[in-house]
């Protein structure tokens, strides 16, 4: 233990406790008016500021309840910065329906349920299924069976579009192992 002439903050490990000291702590509070609580949540005072508030958790989420992240922008601003905001997190919303179970205990993403929607499945299907039902299906609407029909063209096209979802799905999941 320490000699009773030296002080405890001396070596390792330290002796005393990190707030034991007899100064007083600097604590902030928050800046909320007549709040006695201690203001560790900054928010920012303005869209794109450094400046900022520093409020108590139910002060803070108050505020954050009310915030604009796009006040001030154009229309055009705003759809070039949320284009921008997802781009960036893509990569998550891609993986967020990936999962250690198999299909249909929600491991399929919205756009694989809608294919399989439209191919008349079960969220459980596997790859065998979904071709079977893209190859029954297309041929009813395949413009090489109906040339001038721009209906069944398109029904073509989104049952196209399904399969190749499912494909590219089933292909991340045995590539994931």
């Amino acid at each position: 233990m320490a000699r009773p002439g030296r002080s405890a903050d001396w070596g390792f490990p330290r002796w005393r406790g990190y707030e034991g000291a007899r100064e007083a702590a600097a604590v902030r509070l928050c800046d909320r008016h007549g709040c006695q609580e201690k203001g560790d949540c900054p928010a920012p005072k303005a869209p794109n500021s450094p400046d900022r508030w520093y409020f108590c958790q139910r002060h803070a989420a108050e505020y954050n309840s009310r915030w604009d992240y796009f006040e001030g922008l154009d229309k055009a601003e705003r759809a070039a910065r949320a284009k921008a905001e997802q781009a960036e997190c893509a990569s998550y919303a891609e993986a967020q329906h990936y999962g250690w179970a198999g299909s249909g205990d929600g491991s399929r993403s919205a756009d694989e349920m809608r294919a399989l929607e439209l191919l008349g499945l079960e969220p459980d299907a596997d790859i065998a299924a979904v071709k079977k039902a893209f190859r029954e299906r297309a041929k009813l609407v395949h413009p090489d069976v109906r040339p001038d029909d721009a209906e069944a063209a398109k029904a073509f096209q989104a049952l196209s579009l399904a399969y190749e979802v499912l494909k590219a799905a089933e292909e991340r999941r045995v590539w994931r192992g």
